[in-house]
């Protein structure tokens, strides 16, 4: 036997039994409910991850709602392309910016209180079916919501509904809440070679 014979063979081996392991985790997984998802970590891409599964979902013509901590007074592309095209969609943000761009703290809680309002009324909700609370973790970090409160909202949502949380920091009891949590890691980033914001790429 050649050694292109025997690398062939031992590829469909090892590929054979790889098929057989994950067969198995797929035939092990079948509790069918709604999942949370906290996206965190320091790296770009925790937003743009949670409004890639509201493609997903809109895929399927499921029913999502928005509620954007934190962001809301640039324009930002998924927001203009899902308000052309999905003017139905609940979408609500903050829209007090950053809060070093506020830098009042009073008026900041006051502006997450009432947004907080909103999503929860979607997480009652039982007709939607994916929510998305982006930048949420800052809201708790801050202490401008309770987290108590936040958590118990999360938790008692309808049982077919998926909540994806995103954020750095302030998501201690989010973690432990969460069935799927992934870290969003950077390595280098344009920004720290004074390369600008990209339309339509950053935001």
């Amino acid at each position: 036997m050649d050694d292109e014979k025997r690398t062939q063979l031992k590829h469909k081996f090892e590929q054979a039994r790889q098929k057989e392991r994950i067969d198995a985790k797929i035939a092990q997984a079948t509790d069918e409910r709604g999942v949370v998802i906290m996206i965190s970590g320091e790296g770009k891409g925790k937003t743009t991850s949670a409004f890639g599964m509201v493609m997903r979902s809109l895929g399927y013509d499921h029913k999502v709602g928005i509620v954007q901590f934190i962001k809301g007074k640039q324009l930002s592309g998924e927001e203009l392309f899902i308000k052309k095209n999905y003017p139905e969609l609940p979408f609500y943000q903050m829209g007090t910016g950053f809060t070093w761009d506020t830098q009042d703290r009073s008026s900041d809680i006051v502006a997450a209180e009432k947004t907080w309002g909103f999503a929860e009324k979607l997480l009652k909700d039982e007709s939607i079916r994916l929510v998305i609370l982006d930048e949420l973790t800052y809201m708790l970090g801050y202490k401008y919501l309770d987290e108590n409160m936040v958590l118990e909202a999360i938790h008692n949502r309808p049982p077919e509904q998926s909540v994806v949380i995103t954020g750095r920091g302030g998501g201690t009891g989010i973690r432990e809440l969460a069935d799927t949590v992934a870290e969003v890691n950077s390595a280098k980033h344009a920004y720290e070679r004074g390369i600008k914001a990209r339309e339509g790429v950053d935001f």
